[in-house]
């Protein structure tokens, strides 16, 4: 059975006083009308003083949202400090987390960077202080950090929610409801694909795959577990062939990753990366075969094209009478009295890492999350589902070094590519 861990709970307004996906809403503008009435304080943590690939929008996800102040810009590096502060619309600027606690009490701290070492030391200092946090993925490069932060969380009785935003994709949501309704029949198996640019194979694994694998989990629940093999230039590759990665995202290896999940139901999950494949053709995403067809989609990285859900009547090879369906996507979602997102794409495209894709799902998320911290629940993307993921990166690894099957949960939490007796 399929996990429904999103549309059944009260998360999104529709005019017609449902969820998206259908589910019927009591008192859901009571709900509504209690976070827009309280007044936010949010502070955006994003410091620009060390190299990276660039942001993605968190910086700006509060932007138009009612009831919203940020009273706080953190960058260490002032220089053209009035445009970024401009951009996040901040009342003060500071140029350390510790300065702006000493004077602000955010509700909600956003951590926009995308270098994983980094979350642990932000999240233990913001939580002291009870502040909740929206934080970039991934949650951690080690899974006893990832572990540390759980238990951070839970200590402090604050919610991180986790810009998985994938989650609160129009598209990627009618695609979970199409396969809860059976529109694919009886679900075999999801394959998700990496980037595959010059970062293929470990780093996309760890980069981008978060985005596929969590997707995976959104769908089709928890996994069971991994099978992998991992090449480096067509031979298996070994933990003393450590990747030389763009950006500090932790230990990886290999230019090329296969690797099989298997999911409750029998689902099978696989993701797969490879160096240098990506050539202006877009592969990144995910599609999902049942016994009766498979629908498909694919990311749209800083585009405002509109997505494409594809349902195809093709469950193997393909026959004479096959078809393929452009399945319409509909926002009926509404956050009240928030700015129209056509007027911020519009003040934000192209600005400093804000691209369409991002608004548009970092709103929701971020609105997801205040929703979360007013019902006392966990945001749809959050700590322990970014956590799950990062176990995921880890039993690939496993599975490939050990040549075995591995099973999940795992029980050993020290990164497979840093373990001595596997070398």
């Amino acid at each position: 059975m399929l996990q429904n861990n999103y549309f059944s709970r009260r998360h999104f307004l529709q005019t017609s006083g449902v969820f998206v996906a259908g589910t019927t809403l009591a008192g859901n503008l009571s709900q509504a009308s209690s976070v827009e009435s309280k007044q936010w304080k949010v502070a955006i943590v994003q410091d620009s003083s060390k190299p990276t690939l660039g942001f993605h929008g968190l910086h700006a996800a509060f932007r138009g949202l009612p009831n919203v102040e940020i009273v706080a810009h953190v960058d260490s590096n002032t220089k053209n400090i009035e445009q970024k502060m401009l951009l996040t619309q901040a009342k003060r600027h500071y140029t350390t987390c510790e300065k702006m606690l000493e004077h602000e009490s955010p509700d909600i701290v956003v951590l926009t960077s995308r270098l994983p070492n980094d979350h642990l030391e932000q999240i233990r200092l913001i939580a002291q202080k009870g502040c909740h946090l929206y934080c970039e993925k991934p949650l951690s490069a080690f899974l006893h950090e990832a572990d540390e932060i759980v238990t951070i969380s839970e200590k402090n009785r604050i919610k991180i929610g986790m810009a998985h935003h994938c989650r609160y994709g129009l598209g990627f949501l009618t695609m979970k409801r199409l396969i809860e309704s059976g529109k694919i029949g009886t679900p075999l198996t999801v394959q998700g694909w990496g980037k595959s640019d010059h970062r293929g194979g470990g780093e996309d694994l760890m980069v981008l795959g978060t985005h596929i694998l969590d997707l995976m989990t959104f769908i089709f629940g928890s996994p069971e577990c991994v099978m992998s093999d991992i090449r480096n230039q067509g031979r298996p590759a070994t933990v003393s062939e450590l990747t030389k990665t763009v950006e500090p995202i932790g230990p990886a290896i290999g230019d090329e990753i296969y690797a099989v999940f298997r999911f409750s139901g029998g689902v099978r999950g696989i993701f797969e990366s490879r160096r240098h494949l990506y050539k202006g053709n877009y592969r990144m995403g995910i599609c999902a075969t049942g016994s009766k067809g498979m629908l498909s989609l694919r990311f749209l990285d800083g585009s405002r094209e509109v997505q494409q859900l594809r349902f195809s009547n093709i469950p193997c090879a393909p026959p004479n009478d096959s078809i393929t369906e452009n399945i319409p996507l509909k926002e009926d979602r509404i956050i009240p009295n928030a700015e129209p997102l056509d007027s911020l794409y519009e003040q934000l495209n192209g600005k400093a890492g804000v691209v369409p894709s991002f608004i548009e799902t970092n709103r929701f998320a971020v609105w997801d999350l205040m929703q979360a911290i007013q019902e006392n629940r966990q945001p749809v993307s959050n700590v322990y589902n970014a956590r799950q993921t990062l176990e995921m990166i880890y039993g690939v690894y496993a599975a490939h070094i050990t040549k075995t099957t591995v099973n999940f949960p795992l029980t050993n939490r020290t990164h497979p590519l840093e373990q001595t007796d596997s070398q």
